[in-house]
């Protein structure tokens, strides 16, 4: 690893997050309230805070909201010195709500400057730099410049011997199943670290049948994580398979940032040098502290908070 990158390297979209409070919705909201999200920049937080030093090169708006996210990444410990802020276009938005007891999220992103990003603007040193790169489907969906770029990133980082991490993370809102089997299943292939949930799954490999879905995992030459497999995360690893149920979640209030909060939690294992079945039990308490508290991020623990329930012997496993 060069002096000069992290242990683990990620980019993608991070937004701006608009939602009213409370439970009103946004027509008849009186005010907003102001966050930010993205699925990488989460990601990238929730290791920060975990102790692994890592960083987010994703693209922003050199624009109010995007300046304020910047900062916001940075202030939590992240390396952004490879992060772009664009005068040429602007940051992304999304709106949440919640409508009937569930969430609706809104976006305005079309354009943005995550959107235009292009393989030119990774630094290849710094990716072949990284122990990790970690990339998902969403960036792939952004545009046609932004999934050649998370190609050549993840191409950079196997040319070089460092491991990639792929969560396919499918938002249909994006684009459609076909593209997204067309990008996505390819990129698997390309996994060390594959961490898919279970419906998406079913889109991808386009069946409900279980045993033929555990066979195409099996093929692929990665750790894989079936997140959501029922109550718990199914991790398959050399040919072995076991079921590991999700820490409990004492209340439920925001699912949003859950999966993220996962997957940080599991490659900050990794990254500490647990096996994979110690590195899942980190990403599920992770997972179920980002959903006790109201925000993409913000509820995700440190590392004593973390360590204190990975060593509660009053965890049930079965």
């Amino acid at each position: 690893m060069t002096a000069s990158s992290p242990d683990l390297v990620t980019f993608g979209e991070s937004m701006a997050l608009l939602m009213p409070q409370e439970n009103r919705t946004l027509e008849h909201a009186d005010s907003l309230q102001s966050a930010f999200g993205g699925a990488e920049s989460n990601l990238a937080i929730g290791l920060a805070r975990l102790g692994c030093s890592v960083g987010w090169c994703g693209a922003l708006g050199d624009d109010p909201l995007g300046r304020r996210i910047f900062k916001a990444i940075r202030g939590e410990g992240v390396d952004v010195s490879r992060a772009i802020l664009s005068s040429a276009a602007p940051t992304g938005l999304m709106f949440r709500e919640e409508i009937a007891g569930r969430l609706a999220v809104h976006y305005n992103r079309k354009g943005s400057a995550a959107s235009r990003i292009e393989p030119d603007d990774i630094d290849a040193a710094y990716v072949q730099g990284a122990r990790i790169l970690h990339v998902t489907g969403i960036t792939m969906a952004l545009s046609d410049s932004a999934r050649s770029t998370a190609l050549h990133a993840m191409k950079t980082a196997k040319e070089a011997g460092v491991k990639i991490s792929f969560d396919p993370n499918l938002r249909l809102k994006l684009w459609s199943i076909e593209e997204a089997r067309e990008a996505l299943l390819p990129a698997a292939e390309l996994a060390d670290y594959f961490l898919p949930g279970w419906d998406e799954l079913k889109l991808l490999y386009d069946t409900e049948d279980e045993q033929k879905i555990l066979d195409r995992v099996r093929s692929l030459q990665a750790v894989t994580v079936i997140k959501s497999k029922g109550d718990g995360s199914l991790l398959m690893n050399d040919g072995t398979s076991a079921f590991i149920p999700f820490y409990p979640a004492e209340k439920i209030v925001d699912t949003v940032g859950a999966g993220d909060g996962f997957c940080a939690g599991f490659l900050a294992g990794i990254l500490k040098g647990m096996d994979a079945a110690e590195a899942v039990r980190l990403g599920s308490i992770c997972g179920s502290l980002a959903v006790q508290s109201r925000g993409d991020w913000e509820a995700l623990p440190d590392w004593r908070a973390a360590q204190q329930r990975l060593n509660n012997s009053g965890w049930v496993e079965r």
